[in-house]
């Protein structure tokens, strides 16, 4: 007969579940390594589609806090069972000893196949063990002497958790050592683009507000998970399969060394929302994609492709509008950031930000379209980005003077900005706000700038029109399925 657990075994395992997952992060920190990274994918990529659409334009990035939450209780689970079993097989029998190597085994075990690290699974499987251990132990008849130890033991894994937090701290969030040049770059015609870029910035009285390229540390980011790969450039490889005639493989060495381009590109998330602020732009260094694709099979008539990254992202759309794709490695001079794609992604002029697969390493040719990712949950954002004019609280500024002026970004993808209106009583009517010149490159952003006497409170809306002449759609719509709509409006001042 199998004893139930008591309450005593029930706090043991909780506690043994703890310090596993803590032990977990002091030898691994928050890396691919970390015994957490492999359950918290499985949550984001298990969670039905229409409950990530929920979260993503409800909740935004908060909701990351959600799927970590589950991934720490289900390992708390996992651990904490494991000292079960462990209390259960000392007690058959009769051996402590055996219990304790059962639960270290077993925890050790769970690590290795979650993570693939034998040495720092022993980060989990120790303090597993050391708390079956205690829980195993004889227990004296006195209640007060029972109630002592569970407190000393409750004490010691609130110290174990702050020391363990405070060692995983520390270690970087991966030894991946990048490097300080950038292959191909051409320093002069970098430092050009960015001298260019200020000169047409617009003198805004926001020191907050981003100029026309953003700082790496402030560019926006996105992944569907919360740990980035990380591939060292000699280790990295861009197959590419399926119908093509032959399988190919590019080296990180091939790729710099073929024609090199620096290419200034805004970026826009799919999921954000009208007036977020997940929309940057960079100066990117690397290699248009047509060139490779020509060397691999130049008469190639496959219709479709399917991009895969190192994260297991995936995402498909037409080969004709890869052949404008562009394979990046550097990112304002600087070698590409890991969170940024190190050691290459992908760029796709004028598409929403999920096309720009971030560490790419295959190229899929398809003769029928498939779904992608985010496509399997919903949502289609492969297309060409939505025209958007945007007013964020950094751009809204009281002058010396009593007046106001408002200032932002537009974005329109290849199509390009022509015109920002400024409408300050609700769209009844409508100015012209002062654009920044277009910048060389056709997929980028333009900054716009207005003043207007402040005498009362006002309802300001701001709207753009596209190179081709089409004025940004006034009808609202969420982010889902394929990206938000309609005009930003806010009340000034607020």
């Amino acid at each position: 007969m199998i004893r139930r657990p008591t309450r005593t075994d029930s706090i043991f395992a909780f506690l043994a579940g703890i310090t596993g997952l803590v032990g977990s992060f002091a030898t691994a920190g928050y890396t691919r390594s970390f015994v957490m990274r492999p359950v918290d994918e499985f949550v984001v990529n298990a969670t039905p589609g229409a409950i990530s659409q929920y979260m993503i334009e409800n909740v935004g990035q908060e909701a990351h806090y959600l799927h970590r939450a589950i991934s720490i209780l289900v390992l708390v689970g996992l651990f904490g069972l494991i000292a079960l079993g462990g209390f259960a097989v000392a007690r058959r029998l009769d051996q402590a000893v055996a219990g304790v190597v059962f639960a270290a085994l077993v925890s050790w075990g769970l690590t290795v196949l979650l993570t693939g690290e034998p040495r720092l699974a022993l980060g989990s499987a120790v303090p597993v063990a050391l708390f079956t251990a205690v829980g195993t132990a004889p227990r004296p008849a006195e209640p007060d002497h029972s109630r002592r130890r569970v407190l000393a033991a409750s004490a010691g894994a609130v110290g174990f958790a702050g020391i363990g937090i405070g060692a995983g701290s520390t270690i970087a969030d991966s030894g991946l050592d990048i490097g300080e040049t950038v292959p191909g770059a051409e320093e002069d015609e970098i430092t050009e683009q960015f001298e260019q870029a200020r000169s047409q910035e617009l003198d805004v009285a926001s020191e907050e507000l981003p100029g026309l390229v953003s700082t790496i540390d402030g560019f926006f980011r996105t992944s569907i998970s919360d740990f980035d790969p990380a591939v060292p450039s000699e280790d990295w490889g861009l197959s590419v399969t399926g119908e093509a005639g032959q399988n190919t493989e590019i080296e990180y060495d091939q790729l710099t060394e073929m024609s090199v381009e620096h290419r200034t590109i805004t970026l826009r998330c799919v999921g954000e929302n009208l007036n977020g602020k997940k929309l940057d732009t960079a100066i990117w260094t690397g290699t248009p994609i047509s060139a490779l694709l020509d060397e691999v099979d130049p008469e190639s008539e496959c219709g479709c492709v399917m991009l895969h990254g190192e994260d297991g992202y995936y995402v498909q759309f037409p080969v004709d509008v890869l052949e404008d794709g562009f394979l990046a490695w550097g990112m304002n001079g600087q070698p590409l950031p890991q969170k940024n794609g190190h050691p290459v992604r992908l760029l796709v002029p004028g598409h929403w930000g999920e096309t720009n697969v971030k560490w790419i390493d295959e190229i899929e040719l398809l003769e029928e379209a498939e779904d992608g990712y985010w496509e399997e949950r919903g949502w289609q954002g492969t297309g060409p980005v939505n025209t958007v004019a945007k007013l964020w609280d950094e751009g809204t500024t009281e002058l010396d003077d009593g007046r106001y002026e408002l200032a932002g970004h537009a974005y329109a993808g290849t199509r390009g900005i022509e015109r920002v209106e400024v409408s300050t009583d609700g769209g009844e009517t409508w100015n012209d706000a002062a654009l920044s010149e277009s910048l060389p490159d056709e997929d980028v952003w333009r900054m716009w700038r207005y003043e207007f006497e402040l005498d009362g409170s006002h309802e300001v809306v701001v709207r753009a029109t596209d190179g081709t002449g089409e004025l940004q759609t006034q009808r609202r719509t969420n982010p889902s399925p394929s990206g938000a709509t309609g005009w930003v409006r806010k009340t000034v001042p607020e």
